[in-house]
């Protein structure tokens, strides 16, 4: 990094907390205090006000950030290019992706993606779709892979891999002899769901409504925040749950979950690489056109 000033500007922007850009940079919480204070006297203008216990970027400070953004994303296209004159593809890729395909997609292709490319250092962060999109848009990611379409127009998204959510419950559930559930037998049933702003949920709301099924009239046991939690409280619980093949294939195998068709209920989507509007440049390019052609 040119400036680390700078880097230590964009950080507290980000966060707005001296201590946590302090923890992240790992520099002292006075050093970041005295970096902030040099820009403040560099530009002659405040870059944030205080109220109460929390901070607030005053207007100067939302255009420096802005600012810091586009140099930020300059400094690594320069890199990637100097590099690829140099034939090496190194640097930092800062990539999201929803919590449901984490672990079951996304961990396998990056580790792909390192071994063809050890020099590129990888940021990972998860969340669901909408969380992930917000980091998108606010550039504290390049390039991410999500299980939802939110349609926003400041996003660009690219079909990546084909899904499909199916029912499971534990094998000792009540109703792991049925091969196949009425559609009205739904209204019956406890369900784990996922935390609304999920694309999982997303998705299985509309298939429910396209089914003729209000999602709201299905019985909630328990809401929970990522699949590993869900399938854990499946094993333990006389409830169901609609999740990912790709998330139950080893349970299935090992016969602690079983799939239960639904009448009349099909539930498909796309995993969506995102970026945002326009070129896709340095190594979030590298990143999109390798996981299109490692499936």
């Amino acid at each position: 990094m040119s400036d680390f000033r700078l880097k230590v500007f964009y950080t507290v922007a980000k966060r707005l907390s001296f201590t946590r850009a302090s923890a992240e940079l790992f520099i002292t919480q006075p050093a970041v205090t005295k970096h902030i204070h040099e820009l403040e006297d560099q530009y002659k203008a405040k870059l944030f006000e205080r109220k109460g216990n929390r901070i607030n970027l005053t207007g100067a400070g939302k255009l420096l950030l802005s600012k810091a953004e586009k140099i930020f994303e300059l400094y690594r296209d320069v890199e990637f290019e100097i590099n690829a004159l140099n034939k090496r593809k190194e640097g930092l890729l800062q990539i999201g992706t929803s919590t449901t395909i984490a672990q079951y997609i996304v961990a396998p292709l990056l580790a792909r993606f390192r071994n063809k490319f050890p020099d590129v250092q990888l940021s990972l962060i998860t969340g669901n779709t909408g969380q992930i999109e917000k980091a998108l848009l606010a550039k504290e990611i390049e390039i991410a892979i999500i299980e939802g379409y939110s349609k926003n127009t400041e996003i660009s998204y690219h079909e990546f891999l084909k899904d499909e959510i199916v029912l499971v419950c534990s094998s000792h559930h009540p109703l792991a002899n049925r091969n196949l559930l009425k559609i009205e037998e739904l209204k019956g049933i406890k369900f784990i769901l996922r935390e609304q702003g999920s694309g999982t949920l997303e998705v299985i709301d509309h298939a429910l409504k396209k089914a003729g099924v209000n999602p709201s009239g299905l019985p909630v046991e328990i809401r929970l925040g990522n699949t590993e939690s869900i399938k854990s409280y499946l094993l333990n619980a006389p409830c169901m749950a609609f999740l990912s093949i790709h998330a139950v294939v080893e349970e299935i195998k090992r016969g602690e979950l079983k799939i239960i068709d639904v009448e009349n209920l099909s539930i498909e989507r796309s995993f969506y690489i995102i970026t945002l509007q326009g070129k896709i440049a340095g190594l979030a390019d590298l990143f999109f056109h390798f996981s299109q052609h490692s499936q």
